[in-house]
């Protein structure tokens, strides 16, 4: 054999053990994450829908679609993945180019990730879950065998005329969109254009559902911090009002045993039972905090803010430094490249420190929009409960965390957060040259992310300092006990807690006339 062809033999070998490699790496990675994900979709199903007690066939059913909906939540996670993995693999191949252990990260690799994602992304939306959805919901053609194979030919026969139907919107749309030769004529290639076309409008309104839940959601996320952490509080005394809730409840809990009305006041027996409820609720939260460690309660709920404030407020500056390079260069527009170069330059002016600090901020936004989508009034139905949602509830929650997050690599590179270029068919979005929208879409972030933030912010200064300095409320039995006289009973409890005027306790008036005992 000649020396050229023993180095094209050579060539060829190399080129099939590195697409073996590649492949062996992808299914590592994709099996990974389906196992998590079913992990996470068995922690939330309901387990009545998938026993075999009523009906076998129901079951078999269910579990088909759950198989589907755990594939398509693992399409999902790794389409958040797949921009934080290729920053970070940039930086591992510009730290070390020469390391023996990391030549299986290269820009192949890199390339077949992102346009496997893009296919199963696609492969998802349009056959995979319409298919679960209308398989759980199927029973078979009237007058056929029941079975699952029924199922099957009904679900399939739905399915191919809801492709029909989308298709002929999509041809109608684009061919008012482009009147030309040319753009009647790509209108008979499915592979080409069909589905990049269809996806990309897919990702336009995900990219829009991005930018409206995510300014919401790091407002929200503001409140939730609040909530799971213990925040310190100007001129407290939590052993004073500890030791003053407790009496309280035990006053009011004797009183409901008793049962017999009162010398001062008519007792409505429903009202002190909402009003025991209401203390011991405040009680369980004092005592919450009382248990927290100084540290914990007056260092830890400020770092937390201080992060929260610190990531959004980096990443308001980083768009607005995005909205000049818009006006000043056309380098700064996204745009799509089919060939990965990494481990050549950085992708930040920073460096790895940027780099780090790019992937945190694109784990942070995906987490706020995922907040933000789920606290909407809109949405607020989707929220899957603990071992109690049901399978057409985890169909929706599977096809919306996958339209958030395969619009997340365009999100971030449209808005300058990373200047990784989009790869394979993300680039080949048509509206991504348009300089309008992303000039818009950049302005949009900013003003929405700002004013939910200062509106966010400024309220929760303001009701703190006015629950810190606000006027003292007399909290005797006219405040706290429906508008009585005060009775000697009371007048000892004021005394032994001096504080107890200071609770902010709701105040209830209702004018009754006391009997005589």
């Amino acid at each position: 054999m000649a020396p050229v062809e023993q180095d094209a033999l050579a060539v060829r070998e190399q080129l099939f053990h590195e697409r073996v490699r590649e492949c062996i790496i992808c299914a590592l990675l994709f099996a990974s994450l389906y196992i998590l994900c079913h992990f996470i979709i068995t922690h939330f199903k309901k387990h009545t829908d998938f026993t075999a007690v009523h009906d076998d066939e129901d079951a078999a059913v269910n579990r088909i679609a759950l198989g589907l909906c755990t594939f398509t939540l693992a399409v999902a996670l790794g389409a958040v993945l797949l921009l934080p993995f290729s920053i970070i693999s940039n930086e591992v191949l510009l730290s070390f180019p020469q390391n023996y252990y990391i030549q299986w990260l290269n820009g192949s690799l890199i390339h077949g990730l992102w346009n496997l994602v893009f296919l199963f992304s696609n492969m998802s939306l349009v056959f995979l879950m319409p298919f679960a959805y209308f398989f759980t919901e199927s029973e078979g053609f009237a007058g056929s065998k029941k079975g699952i194979m029924a199922r099957v030919y009904e679900t399939s026969v739905v399915l191919l005329l809801l492709t029909l139907l989308v298709l002929g919107m999509v041809w109608v749309a684009s061919a008012i969109v482009g009147n030309d030769a040319a753009s009647r004529q790509s209108l008979y290639d499915l592979w080409e254009y069909y589905l990049p076309y269809l996806y990309s409008c897919i990702s336009l309104f995900g990219v829009l559902l991005l930018l409206l839940c995510t300014p919401f959601g790091l407002s929200t996320m503001f409140t939730v911090t609040g909530k799971l952490l213990v925040k310190p509080r100007l001129l407290e005394d939590l052993d004073e009002q500890l030791s003053c809730t407790r009496f309280e409840e035990a006053a009011v809990s004797h009183r409901i045993r008793s049962g017999k009305a009162s010398c001062w006041l008519n007792l409505d027996m429903e009202m002190l039972r909402e009003q025991f409820f209401a203390i011991r609720s405040k009680r369980r939260k004092l005592e919450l905090r009382h248990r927290a460690s100084p540290w914990q309660r007056n260092l830890g709920y400020p770092l937390a803010m201080l992060g929260l404030l610190a990531l959004t407020g980096i990443s308001v500056l980083i768009v607005c430094f995005h909205v000049l390079e818009l006006l000043l260069d056309d380098a700064a527009m996204p745009r799509g490249i089919q060939d990965a170069s990494l481990g050549q330059v950085s992708f930040s002016i920073f460096g790895s420190f940027g780099a780090a600090l790019q992937v945190v901020l694109i784990f942070y936004l995906m987490l706020s929009s995922v907040v933000g989508f789920y606290s909407s009034p809109l949405f607020t139905r989707l929220l899957p409960e603990r071992q109690d949602t049901p399978l057409t509830k985890i169909i929706g929650n599977c096809v919306s965390l996958l339209v958030l997050s395969s619009a997340l690599p365009v999100f971030s590179r449209t808005l300058g957060i990373t200047r990784f270029d989009l790869l394979g068919d993300f680039g080949r979005f048509n509206w991504l040259g348009n300089f309008y929208i992303v000039f818009l879409y950049n302005m949009g972030f900013a003003g929405l992310t700002t004013l939910c933030l200062v509106k966010r912010v400024s309220w929760a200064v303001q009701a703190e300092l006015i629950r810190a300095f606000g006027e003292d409320r007399d909290m005797g039995t006219q405040g706290w006990l429906l508008g009585c006289p005060l009775s000697p009973s009371l007048a000892l409890t004021l005394s032994l807690c001096p504080g107890l005027h200071k609770l902010p306790l709701p105040v209830t008036r209702r004018r009754t006339r006391s009997k005589p005992c």
